[in-house]
């Protein structure tokens, strides 16, 4: 038994008494824990992060909604959709006294998450996971959902935080990183293009995903086909698009997030490639012919959407995004903007791709 050990797991509905708990994964929003009872049952428990998500009740309700909707498309195949545990008096949460929410998974068994592609086939079934997604809840009304982070990828909103930032400049960082001041800024005016075809109706909005990493896919850890999709805290009404996009800044990049040595950033054509026929392949008809041509731009605006939240929150004091050290944030800035950039060079190369 670890020495952090939430009291919290005792209420839930486990199958047996709990003999181990210890941290469990990666991620830097929600405090999560793997929990073996007994009978050598898994489970996973989540302390939610309400600097987030401020209305967990509706994070769980979306959940909720969104998980059953997928159990009803994979019938008796359990691996292929996260299982809520159920709390003492049958919500899916738990409340402690000192208001912290706590919600907890049934273990997938046999499956592997992983923080960057060992090959293609890798992030061709990462693809592959989000375009069925959203093949699976094509059928969803996401009307249904609430928006458990509002405007979360709202491109021109988030001009408007770092314009805030600049403003206030409280750290005094401003001076030295005028660059990337200036990269970003160039590139305000088109902004909004997404929102503006959403407007005019010519994206609508679905339900979307919006964390569209490698690690939130579930891979079988035998034959590496995915399993499932993970961390559904920011599933809500959104854009194809921006799934696709994410998926991109991430995944089709020669380098970590974090990568200081600027020259080893590059945007790979091949995984482009790769993540596209995976995820055109999970979609099938749920995907447009307008979404499909935009699917650049969504990998475009991402990317650079992320780059700005980085600086923003490098002028804030580094308060949002886990660092682990100095200047982290600014270099995860400067990476999302050398992809912009690779991509606006390879912009026409892009659209041949999405007409394949």
């Amino acid at each position: 038994m670890s020495d952090d050990f939430p009291q919290s797991i005792y209420h839930f509905q486990l199958d047996a008494a709990v003999i181990f708990v210890q941290s469990f994964g990666e991620g830097h929003i929600n405090q999560t824990k793997l929990v073996v009872t007994a009978s050598a049952r898994e489970y996973i428990l989540q302390k939610i992060n309400q600097t987030v998500f401020n209305d967990p009740p509706s994070v769980m309700k979306n959940i909720r909604l969104v998980t059953d909707h997928l159990r009803r498309q994979a019938p008796g195949r359990p691996r292929e959709v996260l299982t809520l545990v159920p709390a003492v008096d049958g919500k899916d949460w738990y409340k402690d006294a000192a208001g912290d929410y706590w919600r907890v998974y049934e273990f997938v068994s046999d499956s592997i998450c992983l923080q960057q592609p060992s090959n293609d086939l890798d992030f061709y079934n990462s693809g592959w996971a989000f375009g069925h997604f959203q093949k699976q809840l094509a059928s969803f009304d996401a009307a249904l959902l609430s928006e458990t982070i509002p405007h979360f990828h709202n491109t021109p909103l988030r001009y408007s935080a770092l314009h805030q930032a600049l403003q206030l400049d409280q750290l005094n960082r401003a001076a030295s990183v005028r660059p990337e001041l200036d990269f970003a800024l160039s590139r305000e005016e088109g902004a909004g293009v997404l929102q503006k075809l959403q407007a005019q109706g010519r994206l609508p909005l679905k339900v979307t995903h919006n964390d569209t990493k490698l690690n939130n896919v579930l891979l079988d850890r035998w034959s590496r086909k995915a399993l499932c999709v993970i961390d559904l805290d920011t599933v809500m009404p959104g854009l194809l698009v921006h799934d696709f996009g994410d998926s991109i800044r991430f995944g089709a990049s020669t380098a970590a997030e974090d990568e200081q040595d600027l020259s080893k950033v590059n945007l790979s054509l091949e995984r482009y490639q790769t993540y596209l026929q995976g995820f055109s392949t999970g979609c099938e008809d749920g995907m447009s012919m307008e979404e499909r041509y935009y699917l650049r731009d969504g990998a475009k605006m991402m990317t650079l959407e992320c780059g700005v939240r980085f600086l923003t929150d490098y002028l804030n004091g580094d308060v949002y995004f886990h660092t682990t050290r100095p200047g982290q944030n600014l270099d995860r800035c400067r990476t999302q903007f050398k992809l912009v950039s690779e991509m606006e060079a390879k912009w026409a190369i892009l659209e041949q791709l999405a007409s394949c």
